[in-house]
C-alpha cells in the first residue's frame, strides 16, 4: 500500500458538498419543523409525583457519495424516550426505557436506510428487599461470553455477601439477515467481589440457536484487581465450546507511579467465531495477535505526551510494528485536541508514516466547531461480507445550542481506501430536540 496524499478528489468533494448542502438543510429543516413548533420542553418533566419523562427526538439528513456505489440521501428520525417512576412507600423503581428511527433513503438507493427499534424495555428495580431487578423487552446483554440485541427477560440477583448473579433469555435479533422466531440466546453470569472489593471476578455462559439448532455455545471469565491505587491488572478469555479452543483472551495492566505518569500493557488474542449453521463455519480462519505498551506524562493543566508501541501479529502474513508519540490538550479553557505521528513497518508493503490531528474549539458558550485528521493511518474494519479498511479521512462539525432544549449539528467528512475500496464523502445535517 501507497501512503495517500490529499488529492484533487478531496477538492471535487469540497466543491459538490457546497453544492449540495442548500437542498440538504431545506430538507432537514422541514422534517424538524413539526418538532421545532413544541413549546419548549425542559430536560425532564414530572409528569405526576414520582414520575418522570424525559428524552430526544433526532432529525438527521446525511448525504453520501461512494467510488464504487453512487449517492445516497437517507433519511432519519430517532427517539430517545425514558420513563422512570418511583415508589417512596416501598422504596422500588420501575422505568420504561426506549430507542429507535423511522428511515427511508430519498435516493431510493440505500437498504440499510430503514427504520429500527434499537431497545425498548421495562424495567423493575429493588424487588424482595433490594435483592432482585427485572428487565424485559428489547435490550441489549454483554457479558465475556457473548453479546447479543434480545428480545427476552433478564433477572439480576444480589443475594447479599460476595455474590451476584444474572440470568437472561429469549429471542435473538439480528438486523441484516431478518427475524426468526426460532433464533434464541440464553445466558448467564456469576459474579464475586474478594479482597475487599479489590478482587472482581465473572464466570459467564451464552449458547445461540439459529431455527431451533445450536449456533454457538461460549464459556467466557473475567478479572479485575487492582492494588493501592497504583495498580491495575484486568483479563477476560472466551472459550468456543463446539469448536473446543479459545476464540478471544485479553490481559493487560495499568501502573501508575504519580498523578503526573503512568503505564499501560495489553496482549489480545482473536479468532474468529461463526456459527454452526454458517457456511463460513467449515473454511479455516486466522488468529490475530497485537501486544501493546504505552507511556503517557502529564504536564501543567490538561497537557499529556504519550508514546506506543503495538506489535500486529498475523498468520497469512508478516507481523508490522506500529509506533505512535504525540501530545494530548484535554480542555481546560477552550480548547481541546491532539497531534500524533505514527510510524507503520510492514514487510508486506503496506509501511506508512502518518499523523492524526484533532482540534476543538468551544467559540461560545453555545457553539462547538472542530476538524481533524488521520492521514496515512491504517485502520482495518472488517466484517462477513467486505473489507472496510481506511488509510486517509478527514472532517470537521459544528454543533450549536440554539436553545437548552434545541441544538443543530452538522459534519463533514471524507474516508479514502488504497487498493481497497476507494472513497467515501459524507455530509450529515442533524437537528436534536431535548425533553
Amino acid at each position: 500500500m501507497q501512503p495517500i496524499s490529499m488529492s484533487t478528489d478531496f477538492s471535487n468533494f469540497l466543491r459538490m458538498t457546497a453544492a449540495a448542502w442548500p437542498r440538504a438543510i431545506f430538507l432537514a429543516l422541514l422534517l424538524a419543523s413539526p418538532a421545532l413548533a413544541f413549546d419548549p420542553p425542559v430536560y425532564t418533566r414530572r409528569v405526576s409525583p414520582g414520575l418522570e419523562v424525559s428524552g430526544r427526538a433526532s432529525t438527521e439528513l446525511q448525504w453520501r457519495q461512494e467510488s464504487r456505489r453512487g449517492d445516497y440521501l437517507p433519511a432519519y428520525q430517532y427517539l430517545l424516550l425514558n420513563l422512570r417512576d418511583f415508589d417512596q412507600n416501598l422504596q422500588e423503581r420501575q422505568s420504561f426505557h426506549a430507542y429507535g428511527r423511522l428511515g427511508t433513503d430519498l435516493a431510493n438507493k440505500d437498504d440499510n436506510a430503514d427504520s429500527r427499534l434499537y431497545y425498548a424495555y421495562y424495567e423493575k428495580q429493588r424487588l424482595l428487599d433490594d435483592q432482585v431487578d427485572i428487565r424485559l423487552g428489547r435490550q441489549f446483554v454483554a457479558i465475556t461470553a457473548g453479546a447479543s440485541l434480545m428480545d427476552g427477560m433478564t433477572v439480576d440477583y444480589r443475594p447479599g455477601g460476595r455474590f451476584s448473579y444474572r440470568l437472561f433469555g429469549g429471542g435473538d435479533v439480528a438486523f441484516y439477515t431478518g427475524y426468526n422466531a426460532k433464533d434464541t440466546i440464553v445466558g448467564g453470569e456469576m459474579r464475586g467481589r474478594f479482597m475487599d472489593d479489590s478482587l472482581l471476578t465473572g464466570f459467564s455462559y451464552a449458547q445461540r440457536r439459529e431455527d431451533a439448532d445450536l449456533a454457538t455455545e461460549l464459556i467466557g471469565a473475567d478479572f479485575d484487581y487492582g492494588f493501592r491505587k497504583l495498580l491495575n491488572l484486568y483479563g477476560e478469555i472466551q472459550y468456543d465450546r463446539l469448536s473446543d479452543r479459545v476464540s478471544y483472551g485479553l490481559v493487560g495492566g495499568n501502573y501508575h507511579g504519580s498523578d503526573r505518569w503512568g503505564l499501560r500493557a495489553e496482549y489480545l488474542y482473536s479468532l474468529p467465531v461463526f456459527s454452526s449453521t454458517s457456511i463460513y463455519s467449515v473454511f479455516a480462519v486466522s488468529k490475530y495477535q497485537e501486544a501493546m505498551a504505552e507511556a503517557n506524562y502529564s504536564f501543567g493543566p490538561g497537557h499529556r505526551v504519550f508514546g506506543r508501541y503495538s506489535r500486529e501479529i498475523y498468520e497469512d502474513f508478516t507481523a508490522a510494528d506500529v509506533f505512535e508519540a504525540g501530545v494530548e490538550k484535554i480542555r481546560t479553557d477552550r480548547f481541546s485536541g491532539s497531534l500524533s505521528g505514527i510510524w507503520r513497518l510492514d514487510k508486506d508493503g503496506q509501511d506508512l508514516h502518518g499523523a492524526r490531528i484533532r482540534a476543538a474549539w468551544l467559540m461560545t458558550e453555545a457553539i462547538q466547531a472542530g476538524l481533524g485528521a488521520e492521514i496515512d493511518v491504517l485502520q482495518r474494519r472488517l466484517d462477513e461480507f467486505e473489507d472496510d479498511t481506511i488509510s486517509t479521512r478527514y472532517w470537521a462539525y459544528c454543533t450549536a445550542r440554539l436553545r437548552r432544549d434545541l441544538e443543530l449539528q452538522a459534519r463533514l467528512e471524507r474516508a479514502e481506501s488504497d487498493g481497497f475500496w476507494g472513497y467515501e464523502n459524507r455530509g450529515t445535517l442533524r437537528v436534536n430536540v431535548i425533553f
